[in-house]
């Protein structure tokens, strides 16, 4: 009988969407199949400390996500780069034994943007999800939209600024390129987190301010009328795209608290009402979009639909929530591939591509 594969899931992390994370990682815990995997629970907290948790434990408040948190153990954990067995238990000085491959789920800056893909590739570790490149592409929407602008794909038109130029942002200049309303965001984060939409010069400033408080570059872009589409993509040199689905926002836009605090924050249309061609045009551009930003693994791309059934990609996501309420997940599943099947293959993706990067040389002789 083969081995179970250990899977180590890491979660939480230095971000502001720690809380996120936690209940991506609960959901996937929960799915995994244990006949299958033996899973190894690493939780980050928010000053970057690893710890190794038990499955039994490892949320407080897990319900709640205003209130869900990291479980509190002593077990801090280190990483030894270059050993076979490289986690070891600090508390006890003991090592934890090997890992197979990671599962990263931490949204945002520290764990989406390339710095914990960075360590495992580093480490030699197998993970899940895009490799640095497509991670970093992927977090900053300044280069992320630069990259889909070049590549022909539609975009919402956008200024970018940093905080050493916060002085020559002009609500003016900025309202006669974009028009109002406008979307003020950080950079480099996701979830929604930092974003005002803004439609009164009395607004703009404290909605730069705030974007401000999460990155040192924001990004100011043009409000594109229409529906708002979802659409999931999987695999690593051939991806394939899901159905897409339909957010339907009940507050003023998909904010943070409609994404995964108020199950009620919106209405998901799964698979979304659409004619056949739109779809496959959908699924084109969620693939090409996958492909000109270096993703491997899986991805969600958020796409605008205007009134005329124009498409204008949004934003890419290369760790999409995990959440109950999560559409990556359930966009899978309404396209036939089931939970446990898709963490299965998301983990195949992980060590097919680690096996072919170990048959490239690292030495000239």
């Amino acid at each position: 009988m083969n081995r179970k594969l250990r899977v180590g899931v890491i979660f939480g992390g230095k971000s502001a969407e720690h809380e996120v994370s936690l209940q991506s990682a609960k959901n996937i815990v929960e799915a995994m199949d244990k006949d299958k995997y033996e899973v190894v629970l690493i939780g980050i907290d928010k000053k970057g400390r690893w710890y190794l948790n038990e499955e039994s434990r490892f949320l407080l408040n897990e319900n709640d996500p205003k209130l869900i948190r990291l479980g509190s153990t002593d077990e801090e954990l280190g990483l030894i780069p270059g050993e076979t067995d490289q986690l070891i238990n600090v508390s006890k000085q003991q090592r934890i034994g090997e890992i197979d491959v990671i599962f990263p789920i931490l949204h945002g800056p520290f764990g989406e943007d390339g710095t914990m893909q960075g360590l495992l590739k580093l480490s030699n570790i197998p993970f899940v999800g895009a490799s640095i490149l497509g991670s970093a592409v992927g977090m900053d929407k300044d280069v992320m939209k630069r990259l889909l602008r070049d590549a022909g794909i539609p975009i919402a038109d956008f200024l970018v600024f940093n905080q050493h130029s916060i002085d020559d942002i002009n609500f003016g200049q900025v309202t006669e390129k974009l028009g109002l309303p406008l979307f003020i965001k950080p950079a480099n984060l996701g979830s929604s987190v930092g974003i005002s939409k803004v439609e009164k010069e009395k607004d703009f400033l404290k909605a730069t301010q705030m974007a401000f408080q999460y990155d040192h570059k924001i990004i100011i872009e043009e409000y594109i009328a229409g529906r708002e589409i979802e659409c999931s993509v999987l695999g690593n040199e051939n991806p394939m795209a899901s159905l897409p689905g339909e957010i339907i926002p009940q507050h003023d836009f998909y904010s943070y608290e409609a994404k995964y605090i108020d199950e009620k924050g919106a209405a998901l249309e799964i698979p979304a009402k659409l004619p056949d061609d739109l779809i496959r045009k959908i699924q084109e551009c969620a693939v090409k979009t996958f492909k000109v930003l270096c993703c491997e693994g899986m991805a969600r791309i958020d796409f605008f639909l205007t009134n005329d059934n124009n498409i204008v990609v949004n934003e890419i996501n290369t760790i999409p929530g995990f959440t109950k309420i999560s559409m990556y997940p359930k966009l899978w599943e309404v396209s036939g591939i089931p939970y446990k099947e898709l963490i299965d293959r998301l983990i195949k993706l992980a060590l097919e591509r680690h096996e072919k990067e170990q048959d490239l040389k690292s030495s000239v002789y």
